[in-house]
């Protein structure tokens, strides 16, 4: 089914003057279109060959994307995409074609320390986590409290440990931060004209002195995040809208201030280069070398694109105040945590060297993880570092997260239960009680068809599930309940 946008007059004038009629006529039919549906598979937990044919018992089927590694497109099964257990572990993500590119210009690898400005709701954040096979230090920032849990939600079912949170002002970032990061990606905040197939109501708000107003805080963000920015860094700048003034004519603005160059990169997509002339004015001849992604010319959404190299130091922003907390980041062999990690390593057969190479925290009851190799700078400044990876109950003993299965998916070898009916599964699924009679009693990893699911105790009463609440929101579907 066609969507049924009505473009406003400001828009459609807007186009007009920027871009010329026929890329007016062509914009209008793009937005009544249906938006295609891509996924990103994840290589970090399981093979994606291996979670594309799950998905095709869910009549899920897919087709490779040229030049994206483990990029697809959704060709039938679109009405499930959202509902498999795949999808709630985080074995792929849902993310318009578009919004893989700039993560893949920034190409960070797993010796960088790395920081998303504008982070939720995590699409970018753990494609950048993947790209670092799960190592180096990744920061991810979002200011807004209900933005920051749909983020928190998406780290933890993809299974990442290498990434660290923070809710502040992007645009005050740097007081924080002097010249920490080897990379930064910038996907601002913006006014969304590249995306209006699928948030229509942009079309209800939008008008150039909006698009000015966001125009100004992308120009905060971007000096904060220069200033964050190791000399010699690299940082990706990049909105979902087609506007000059957010574009363009911010990038003039910091190439006009401030001791960055632009480098030139080739997309994996189809673009254009980046306009050098406004109107009358006459534009720093090397914004050519940003990218403008048109979103019928690659049936995904509207993107602009640069890359800039930091060219000299800055002066550092005047220090920011932040609340001292006495949070320690401990080795697997400190006296604090020796003996929980040791436990976990026994009870479920996880090679000790692999338990060596993350660092510990103890919160209250609670057990954080995160790499060997993370350079987080002030850990004040984290609302949280790493991601859950255990508790400690009132007998002094540590049982995994459910949250932390991924990460440890592969390395456990014992205390596995596999279920096989599949009304069982569905009371796991729903947090509840399996009544059968399990022996030895004890936390039980949970798998299904051969995927690790999450954990659960088995009691007298019976098998009591641990699969997180946070994911027992969603919808899920199971293969046998799908009506043929």
């Amino acid at each position: 089914m066609a969507n049924n946008i009505e473009l406003s007059e400001n828009i459609s004038a807007y186009i007009k003057q920027a871009f010329g009629n026929e890329f007016l006529e062509k914009y209008k039919e793009y937005i009544l279109s249906d938006f295609t549906i891509y996924i990103r598979m994840s290589a970090f937990v399981t093979d994606p060959k291996i979670t594309l044919e799950n998905l095709k018992s869910y009549g899920i089927e897919t087709i490779p994307i040229e030049n994206i590694p483990n990029a697809y497109i959704v060709k039938s099964g679109k009405e499930y995409i959202g509902k498999t257990l795949e999808f709630i572990l985080g074995y792929y993500y849902i993310q318009s074609l578009s919004s893989m590119i700039p993560p893949i210009v920034l190409d960070p690898t797993k010796k960088d320390v790395v920081l998303d400005l504008c982070a939720a709701p995590g699409s970018k954040s753990t494609q950048l986590a993947e790209l670092m096979q799960n190592r180096g230090t990744l920061c991810v920032n979002e200011p807004n409290l209900n933005r920051v849990k749909s983020l928190m939600f998406n780290i933890d079912k993809m299974g990442f440990s290498n990434i660290s949170a923070i809710k502040q002002k992007g645009e005050l970032l740097s007081k924080f931060f002097n010249e920490h990061f080897d990379k930064i990606l910038v996907d601002a905040p913006c006014s969304g004209l590249g995306i209006l197939q699928k948030k229509g109501e942009v079309s209800n708000w939008w008008n150039l002195n909006q698009a000015e107003k966001i125009a100004e805080l992308q120009f905060r963000l971007l000096v904060s995040a220069i200033k964050m920015l190791k000399p010699g860094g690299e940082l990706v700048y990049s909105t979902c809208t087609l506007t000059i003034e957010e574009n363009e004519i911010t990038l003039n603005k910091i190439l006009r201030k401030y001791p960055v160059k632009l480098i030139e990169v080739n997309l994996p997509v189809n673009s254009h280069p980046a306009k050098t002339k406004y109107g009358e004015e006459e534009l720093n001849p090397e914004i050519i070398k940003a990218h403008r992604i048109i979103p019928w010319e690659i049936n995904s959404e509207g993107f602009f694109v640069a890359k800039l190299k930091k060219t000299e130091s800055l002066e550092a922003s005047k220090p920011g105040e932040v609340k001292e907390r006495n949070i320690e980041l401990l080795p697997a062999n400190h006296k604090k945590i020796k003996k929980y990690i040791s436990d976990l390593s026994e009870y479920f057969g996880i090679e000790k060297s692999f338990l060596d190479l993350f660092k510990y925290q103890i919160k209250g009851h609670d057990i954080f993880v995160v790499g060997n190799d993370c350079e987080i700078g002030n850990p004040n400044v984290y609302m949280r570092i790493g991601r859950k990876f255990g508790t400690i109950d009132k007998n002094n003993i540590a049982h995994l997260h459910s949250n932390s299965i991924q990460t440890v998916a592969k390395y456990i070898n014992k205390n596995i239960l596999d279920i096989t009916d599949d009304s069982e599964m569905r009371i796991y699924l729903n947090g509840g009680i399996i009544k059968k009679d399990i022996l030895p009693l004890g936390q039980k990893i949970i798998r299904y068809n051969g995927l690790i699911i999450g954990t659960a105790i088995a009691t007298a009463g019976g098998l009591k599930s641990q699969f997180p609440r946070n994911f027992r929101t969603n919808e899920i579907i199971l293969p046998s309940e799908i009506k043929k």
